[in-house]
């Protein structure tokens, strides 16, 4: 027996040395162990070969039944592999961060009102920022330091030279590319660890809502009163809470509005449009540079104190910053018993005339 064994190993050496595939030297182990197990079958008890292969047909019946086991064990085990999903070792379990994030995000994590908790908040949620242009660039690039995991913008303008003189997240190299890809170009190579999606169209009030039930926060940073309520029916629709800001000349005004928490909306606050001319664009009026970066900063700061739960936002209040004079105030306001936009249709008929 022992000799048969000695010859299994030698021709499993010989078939390495000569390069021969494995299951080619593994084919002519086997030859060899039939023959053996066969030629103690069939000889009868006293044959010569019988006596020089062990004598005994169970020795190697038990050998190949081992064999046998620990071949199928490792062909099963090859196949639950097969069946396991593969997985990047490099990439971080969902919900937890890369070394590199840790490092990213330390100044936040050692926040008590932040922490790893907050951050983890952050890291999960998706925020829609409506414009790209002077509060979008701002509050976008601060979105995306800040470790927010998904970020979508919406903008259907090209960048244009008059814009550097305050939309920051564009460059003189950019000039007539899409604004959304253009931010989405600075976002990510200030955060390669976010999501940008990018949406080149003008917001429209029958896409908007199936956007917003999309995200959990919009930030509204348009230049016109036909969008900032659009904006805000279809954010009252989808039940999302919406920051919304605006500027002129060296004056803004921000607020969170969310009637679902018992905030007011835009509606509540603006019910009519200004008298023509009362409150011209920044482009008829004109704005200081830094100004869009305070009020989208701004933005940006209530947005994660708004997914964090930290400090008090700015909800059921307004804040209004005049930088020429350097004073910034705030005024509480209220939702409107009579508004069309977030009332119950219900209790506006029922009101006394």
């Amino acid at each position: 027996m022992g000799f048969v064994l000695f010859l299994m190993a030698a021709l499993w050496g010989l078939g390495w040395v000569m390069k021969t595939p494995p299951k080619a030297r593994l084919v002519m182990i086997g030859l060899v162990y039939i023959a053996v197990v066969t030629a103690q079958v069939v000889l009868p008890e006293g044959a010569e070969l019988r006596r020089a292969t062990g004598g005994d047909a169970r020795p190697w019946l038990v050998l190949g039944g081992v064999v046998a086991l620990g071949f199928g064990y490792m062909v099963l085990i090859r196949r639950l592999r097969a069946k396991t999903p593969k997985t990047n070792p490099q990439a971080p379990i969902p919900g937890t961060f890369r070394e590199a994030e840790l490092n990213r995000y330390a100044r936040h994590i050692v926040l008590r009102e932040i922490g790893g908790a907050g951050q983890k908040k952050l890291k999960a949620a998706r925020v829609l920022v409506i414009g790209a242009g002077g509060l979008g660039s701002p509050a976008l690039l601060y979105l995306a330091a800040a470790g927010v995991g998904t970020i979508g913008v919406v903008d259907d303008d090209v960048v244009d030279g008059s814009n550097l003189q305050r939309q920051i997240i564009h460059k003189d190299d950019t000039i007539g590319m899409p604004k959304v890809f253009s931010a989405q170009a600075a976002m990510e190579a200030l955060n390669p660890f976010i999501t940008v999606r990018p949406y080149h169209r003008r917001l429209d009030a029958e896409s908007a809502q199936a956007l917003f039930s999309d995200y959990d926060l919009i930030l509204d940073g348009t230049d016109n009163f036909d969008t900032r309520y659009m904006v805000n029916r279809a954010a009252v629709a989808a039940g999302v809470p919406l920051i919304s800001a605006a500027i002129t000349q060296w004056e803004g005004q921000i607020s969170l509005y969310h009637p679902a928490s018992d905030a007011p909306c835009y509606e509540c606050v603006f019910p009519t449009r200004p008298a023509p001319g009362l409150a011209p664009a920044c482009g008829e009026a004109g704005v200081i540079a830094p100004l869009p970066g305070i009020l989208g900063a701004m933005m940006a700061l209530e947005a994660i104190k708004e997914i964090t739960g930290a400090g008090e936002g700015l909800r059921g209040r307004l804040l209004i910053h005049d930088a020429l004079y350097a004073e910034t105030r705030s005024m509480r306001v209220k939702r409107r018993k009579d508004c069309t936009c977030c009332m119950p249709a219900k209790a506006i008929a029922e009101m006394p005339a």
